[in-house]
């Protein structure tokens, strides 16, 4: 648990250094606790697993000012789990299902336990975001993606994979876009 901790603590402070995020952006996150501990995704969910992630995401959201959103697992068809703010002020669509850890997954469903309001969502629009066990958050970002190779790819035994998101570049060759860090390159 302790290199767990250590492993996030570092994810996280590459997400608060990386000039990436904002106040307001949606951050969602996906995780297999099974994968962390080295099992098969959906196998071996852990609460205790969760709670020390959820620490550090908790601290990415008051660093950062973002907004989180969990994924739940594929019982749950990948909803989300935000808190009722973040529905109201995004005009999402509130469903009914509460995560647990063997329908939605451990994190979900500690996120839910652990926020102040939680709800649930069918889908949104992440300006961001962590994959962590290979979850599948793609569907939950908003166009147009842009792969982070953060220095800690892994968290536990599961592959971490990040991305953020960019305005569409449109016009052609004679078109002038912002300066921006990744707008003609992938990273």
């Amino acid at each position: 648990m302790d290199q767990l901790k250590k492993d996030i603590t570092a994810i996280v402070d590459e997400w608060t250094s990386n000039g990436y995020l904002e106040k307001g952006h949606l951050f969602v996150i996906g995780c297999s606790t099974s994968e962390v501990a080295g099992q098969h995704i959906g196998t071996s969910g852990s609460e205790e697993i969760a709670a020390v992630l959820f620490e550090q995401l908790d601290r990415l959201k008051t660093q950062s000012g973002v907004e989180l959103a969990y994924q739940c697992c594929e019982h749950l068809n990948r909803a989300l789990v935000v808190e009722k703010e973040t529905l109201i002020s995004r005009g999402y669509e509130e469903v009914s299902a509460i995560p647990v850890p063997k329908a939605g997954g451990s994190m979900a469903s500690y996120a839910y336990k652990h926020f102040d309001n939680p709800v649930v969502v069918e889908t949104i629009a992440a300006d961001a975001g962590i994959d962590i066990g290979e979850t599948m958050i793609g569907m939950h970002i908003k166009r147009v993606a842009v792969p982070l190779r953060l220095a800690q790819r892994n968290l536990g035994n599961a592959r971490v994979n990040a991305a953020r998101t960019r305005p569409k570049l449109i016009g052609g060759k004679r078109a002038v876009y912002p300066d921006d860090k990744a707008s003609n390159q992938c990273h």
